[in-house]
């Protein structure tokens, strides 16, 4: 029975949501829909081949071990390595700029984020309260409603919050002696706390909370010493307090008591309201310029807060933030999921918004398929950490929302987060260049032993010979994490996008084996090639080619414009190389191999440099169709200040 009350608290129902499956995120969306298409590729690939090499009354053993080093050769092996080297190094990087990721895949995730919902509390604005003013029901300075505001926060046993904090630090001396006897916690239903007193004589119900929480449990109010009757009139006079401090940016609280004989009077009405509190939270100077760079970066920032519409319009109106329509947690609760997702949309800022609300909001504008992240530091922040891509929270925060983000910054700032960002780019730009050049190359080859096997009377390579292509090729990769990343890659959300890979295999891989077929022409008509100096000139020019246009792909612009880093062109150089030598090196007998004459080394060089200038004017097409055009084409290729690694 204990159990089932527990589950029905805030911190029960916050520990349950914590408890269901995650939602997918875009990373892992993104590496089962790439896995499914690599899969359904090498099972038609190598089930041609295998089929051509039986009907050409090949050995089938020597047909089998020939596919299954096809089906190594197209499967992307090093593609975790490089993933998690990649990663790795982001999250380094990040690091050092006060970010901290708990989980690799987090990176990519944060790199592809196009929404950011965040609190407006310590994002836009310094997150330090600071009380300013105390006053009676009718507007005037009070410090009695000082007196009694400082008995609920001090007596009251919920987690600490600025609010309180800023009431106990501007009152110095300590809360009068009183025995307490009874609680209502703070929820987000009621939006309101009251703590029961008891001293000499009888009890003091001391309740705090939103105004338009606390004046519908009043029957009457305090001005000038009196306790008047709050009629409707009354009410509105009431009103006018807070919507003035409100439309000032500044946050109030109501402050309402009562007193009674019995303690189990405790029941929050017929409360004579005392006055009201003002808190200034300033904007953060940086703020609006930082929501204005990720805005620019492709990134919309959503404010969700549970400060009333007056205060939440007039912070995020001075740090640019787009107030003309806020939408509030009433209205959200109207709403179906499609009407929220519809909503959400096109409105920037939320305001009396519940954790549970917040949950939805993220939900429904990742069903209209947006990348979201969510920065909170709060114990309900918890679930809307978790249902987000990227959850992020602050070092300083509690440490259930920490447990539940996958990102910590050192220090809550959306410059701090935005730079964070920026690194997720890099990191995944240079994950899709090894996804790019390893499909493309690897379908290519595998054409080209598919049509070799039909065409030629023996194998077009050993298997031998297969795998050690593939591994010096993926060796030559190993680099890329390393590598520059173009200004032009982030500047905007990246996602995983299936079409544009699908697309360079099967636009890339032909032009490949287009010349791998030159090369096939070369070695049978001009050389007369017996099976092994066919084995041995394809593989150097196979080698050569998938090697050399890693420069050319991992850039949008002109390859010799943008610069690789070292790390990379040296393992590019080397491998290079290390193939062009393994024929005239004392391994080439156990290898299969023979050497090479000059004059197919010169024809070599020019189909190399013939196909690099093909794939180059191929691979700016295909860029141009799937992400776009640089806006700005004298930056294109050229590595900005933190794009070198």
């Amino acid at each position: 029975m204990r159990h089932r009350h527990g589950v029905r608290t805030q911190f029960g129902e916050i520990a349950a949501r914590l408890s269901e499956r995650q939602p997918e995120t875009e990373f892992e969306r993104g590496v089962r829909t790439f896995s499914v298409l690599i899969m359904k590729v090498i099972v038609f690939l190598v089930g041609f081949v295998l089929m051509a090499s039986l009907l050409r009354r090949r050995d089938p053993l020597e047909a089998l071990l020939f596919s299954v080093a096809l089906a190594v050769g197209l499967t992307p092996e090093f593609l975790p390595m490089v993933t998690t080297i990649a990663l790795a190094h982001g999250a380094m990087r990040m690091a050092s700029h006060r970010v901290i990721v708990k989980h690799l895949p987090a990176i990519q995730n944060l790199g592809s984020i196009d929404v950011l919902c965040s609190d407006k509390t310590g994002t836009l604005t310094t997150g330090e309260m600071r009380l300013v003013e105390h006053l009676d029901a009718l507007g005037s300075p009070s410090d009695r409603v000082l007196e009694l505001a400082l008995l609920n926060s001090y007596y009251s046993a919920g987690a600490d919050n600025p609010l309180d904090a800023a009431i106990l630090a501007h009152v110095k001396a300590p809360a009068p002696s009183y025995i307490k006897v009874g609680e209502l916690p703070f929820d987000f239903d009621r939006r309101r706390l009251s703590v029961m007193l008891g001293g000499s004589g009888r009890y003091l119900l001391v309740t705090k909370g939103a105004p338009e929480s606390v004046l519908p449990i009043c029957s009457s109010y305090e001005a000038g010493g009196e306790v008047l009757p709050l009629d409707e009139a009354a009410r509105e006079r009431c009103l006018q307090a807070p919507e003035r401090l409100g439309a000032l940016g500044h946050r109030v609280l109501a402050v309402a008591y009562k007193l009674v004989d019995q303690p189990s009077q405790l029941a929050e009405s017929k409360l004579v309201l005392a006055g009201f509190l003002a808190f200034l939270d300033p904007p953060l100077d940086d703020a609006g310029s930082s929501i204005a760079a990720l805005a620019a970066d492709g990134v919309k920032v959503k404010i969700l807060t549970g400060d009333s519409e007056l205060v939440a319009r007039h912070v995020c109106a001075s740090v640019g933030v787009d107030a003309s329509r806020v939408v509030l947690g009433a209205q959200v609760d109207a709403l179906d999921d499609a009407g929220l997702g519809r909503l959400a949309e096109d409105v920037q800022v939320f305001a009396r918004v519940s954790p549970a609300q917040k949950s939805r909001i993220i939900l429904a504008l990742r069903g209209r398929g947006h990348v979201v992240g969510y920065l909170g530091d709060g114990i309900n922040d918890a679930p809307a950490l978790r249902n987000a891509d990227v959850g992020i929270s602050a070092a300083k925060g509690a440490e259930v929302a920490k447990d539940a983000a996958d990102v910590v910054l050192s220090e809550r700032s959306l410059r701090v987060l935005h730079k964070g960002i920026v690194h997720g780019r890099r990191a995944f730009g240079n994950v899709m260049k090894y996804i790019l050049m390893g499909t493309s190359s690897n379908f290519g080859n595998v054409i080209s032993m598919a049509a070799a096997a039909v065409l030629l009377p023996f194998l077009p390579l050993l298997p031998t010979q297969v795998l050690l292509n593939n591994f010096l090729y993926d060796l030559a990769q190993v680099s890329i994490p390393t590598d520059n990343v173009d200004p032009t890659f982030v500047r905007k959300p990246r996602r995983w996008d299936l079409g544009l890979v699908r697309e360079f295999m099967l636009v890339m891989g032909p032009v490949s084996s287009g010349f791998d077929l030159l090369t096939f022409a070369v070695l049978l008509k001009l050389f007369h090639s017996s099976e092994s100096m066919f084995h041995t000139g394809w593989f150097v020019e196979s080698l050569a080619t998938q090697t050399l246009v890693v420069l050319v792909i991992r850039t949008f612009g002109n390859p010799l414009a943008s610069r690789p880093s070292k790390p990379l062109a040296a393992t590019v150089a080397s491998v290079v190389l290390l193939g062009m030598a393994l024929p005239y090196s004392p391994l080439a007998a156990k290898l299969g191999f023979v050497p090479l004459p000059a004059g197919y080394l010169l024809i070599l060089a020019c189909l190399v440099a013939a196909y690099l200038v093909v794939t180059e004017l191929v691979k700016r097409w295909l860029y141009s169709r799937h992400l776009g055009r640089p806006r700005d084409s004298s930056l294109q290729g050229q590595p900005d200040r933190e794009g070198r690694a």
